[in-house]
């Protein structure tokens, strides 16, 4: 895979088990950008651009340290943060692109690749909407399908508290990109998260047809998290305080060997 920047739509799920069940599932498109490349090829493209205004736009600003400096020493620095040796000879980005201006993404996913674009590790960067955000490093052996974990230890919402953990299943971007998460606690899960998006050509077409057939997504993500919690809130599920934290962490999850 050799473009800048790829097209991906498709679909999340979202289901949780306990103590009353509740699911929703919402339609999606998100780009994987490989942010080496971004600063000097971004697509010519008029309804995508690269740090500017306009219908879809990317900005490094929108992740890691969030100041809009390159993302390569970011992602260096947490790969090392986390004891991971790799060549990190390629890295992209899976996120949700700003729309007119605006973007909220829940979990933004980096892959970094060797020179045999092996993937080495994956970055699940996760935000709350209280500002915070949160960089789960998690080793990948380069397999067709990667099989890993994480203890929870970052606040996302009221209605999960803060503990038990995360098992991942993902495959690497190619024509699709397939991610499943399963929070459990105590053994026995209680929360997953489905997405399944596909390739799709990038072109000026495409975007603005998907601008029409999901018109303002991203501040629609922001609405939709809300518009759940008052769902759950109806539902009488338990509510948490956020407790007190850092606005930024970072720890390494583990490979495992058993599939979900």
């Amino acid at each position: 895979m050799s473009e800048v920047v790829s097209l991906y739509v498709g679909e999340t799920t979202h289901h949780r088990f306990e103590p009353r069940p509740h699911a929703f599932r919402y339609r999606l498109f998100q780009i994987l950008v490989d942010i080496d490349r971004a600063e000097t090829a971004f697509p010519r493209l008029i309804s995508l651009r690269h740090g500017r205004q306009g219908l879809f736009s990317f900005a490094e600003r929108d992740h890691g340290p969030r100041d809009g400096s390159p993302l390569r020493p970011w992602v260096e620095a947490r790969l090392a943060e986390a004891g991971l040796t790799t060549q990190a000879r390629t890295i992209r980005l899976l996120c949700f692109p700003r729309v007119l201006g605006f973007v909220f993404n829940p979990l933004s996913i980096f892959f970094v690749h060797d020179a045999r674009d092996r993937l080495e590790a994956v970055i699940y960067e996760v935000n709350n909407t209280f500002g915070q955000t949160h960089a789960y490093v998690v080793p990948a052996t380069g397999a067709a399908v990667e099989h890993q974990e994480a203890d929870k230890v970052f606040y996302v919402s009221p209605f999960y508290a803060v503990e038990g953990g995360y098992r991942f299943r993902i495959t690497p971007p190619g024509d699709a990109i397939d991610l499943i998460i399963i929070k459990h606690k105590d053994g026995k899960p209680d929360f997953n998260a489905k997405l399944v998006v596909y390739r799709r050509p990038l072109t000026e077409a495409a975007l603005l047809s998907l601008f029409f057939a999901m018109p303002l997504m991203t501040l629609g993500v922001v609405a939709a998290i809300h518009w759940e919690a008052l769902r759950l809130w109806i539902k009488k599920n338990p509510f948490g305080v956020r407790p007190p934290g850092p606005s930024r962490g970072v720890s390494a999850g583990r490979v495992v060997r058993r599939s979900l």
